[in-house]
């Protein structure tokens, strides 16, 4: 059978017309690829504990569903973990309430506290022999904090105003030194070091292993320990575009943190596993649960010690104008996934 010229026309444009359908498709596709993605930023702490466990067993990646792609980061530094989220190469993070309100102000608003994630968390320890007592006892010592501008140096400046000390830098009389935590442990065995403002675990293993005794406990460093170590933030990118996904998250943090509170047995093995995942190295059982005596897992991100962070950060010089925080905390989220669980809502 011949096929006529206007036939093969026809046959030819139906060919082409067909093939345009199927790249219109495909470019729909590749336009819709990114909702199907959520990047997530967290740190191998203990002070992140729903994203160790969550990235443990798989809660995450059940509550998200087996079509959603979760792309998993690590970070050892507040900032370069904000650097991320603004360059929009992370959506959500785990990080402390300090490099959240940096990251805040420095990009005019561009991200938000969305929950919680642990409270309290930090001990003041002292090397043995250095005659520390108390807060006082820090006169023309050489005390240590993991980095300058983080939570744990803001709330050391605190503790050395209410007892009219001050930083050397600043014409005082303490010596404030940015040490990496495990060059904390090295210098405090050494006697290079008298004292530190750390995290747990660091605090139980410098106890552990340096035996350095406790000046302050978690609850006696600020606010009787009613305090944000830890938070989830979100770029307003990702909440504008894949807030479906942002709730889903958070359903999932919020059953994470009811879950090892009830169970901190099988919270802790969890955290543990992922940990020597990360690090290839587990903490000891006597460490871990020392540790999670001064830490508190909860979603409530502690409003007012947020505020009360940023007050502080501007008084120290570390921010250049007291920030107006009015838009940083948006808990919407949240408390729709409180209700539908019939928890009490939050701030």
């Amino acid at each position: 059978m011949r096929i006529s010229g206007n036939c093969r026309l026809v046959i030819a444009i139906l060919v082409v017309a067909a093939l345009l359908v199927t790249l219109a498709g495909c470019g729909k596709k590749a336009e819709d690829e990114p909702d199907k993605v959520l990047k997530v930023g967290y740190f191998p702490n203990l002070t992140h504990a729903q994203a160790l466990v969550g990235f443990s067993d798989g809660t995450f990646q059940k509550a998200l569903g087996e079509e959603i792609k979760i792309k998993e980061y690590t970070f050892n530094a507040g900032p370069s973990e904000i650097e991320a989220l603004l360059a929009g190469e992370i959506d959500i993070g785990y990080i402390g309430p300090v490099p959240a309100i940096n990251g805040f102000v420095k990009s005019r608003g561009e991200l938000s506290i969305i929950a919680g994630a642990s409270d309290a968390g930090a001990v003041l320890v002292a090397r043995p022999g250095a005659g520390i007592k108390s807060v006082k006892d820090l006169d023309g010592k050489r005390v240590a904090i993991p980095q300058l501008g983080n939570t744990q140096d803001i709330s050391l400046r605190y503790l050395l105003d209410r007892e009219n000390l001050q930083d050397s830098s600043k014409g005082g009389t303490v010596n404030i030194i940015p040490v990496a935590n495990p060059d904390i442990l090295t210098l405090i065995v050494k006697g290079e070091l008298d004292a530190a403002l750390v995290p747990e675990p660091w605090g139980s293993i410098i106890v552990k292993q340096a035996g350095a005794e406790v000046v302050l406990d978690a609850g006696e460093v600020w606010r009787d320990g009613k305090y944000t170590t830890a938070l989830v933030i979100a770029s307003n990118k990702a909440l504008r575009e894949q807030p479906g996904l942002v709730k889903k998250w958070l359903e999932a943090h919020v059953e994470l943190t009811e879950r090892i509170n009830h169970d901190q047995e099988g919270g802790k093995a969890a955290i543990n596993n992922q940990i020597e995942k990360l690090t290839r190295e587990k903490i000891p059982e006597d460490v871990l649960d020392s540790a999670f005596e001064r830490l508190v897992i909860t979603y409530d991100p502690e409003t007012d010690s947020i505020k009360e962070f940023g007050k502080l950060s501007f008084d120290y010089g570390y921010l250049k104008e007291q920030p107006d925080l009015t838009n940083l905390v948006n808990t919407d989220l949240l408390n729709q996934v409180l209700q539908a669980k019939g928890l009490p809502p939050v701030q």
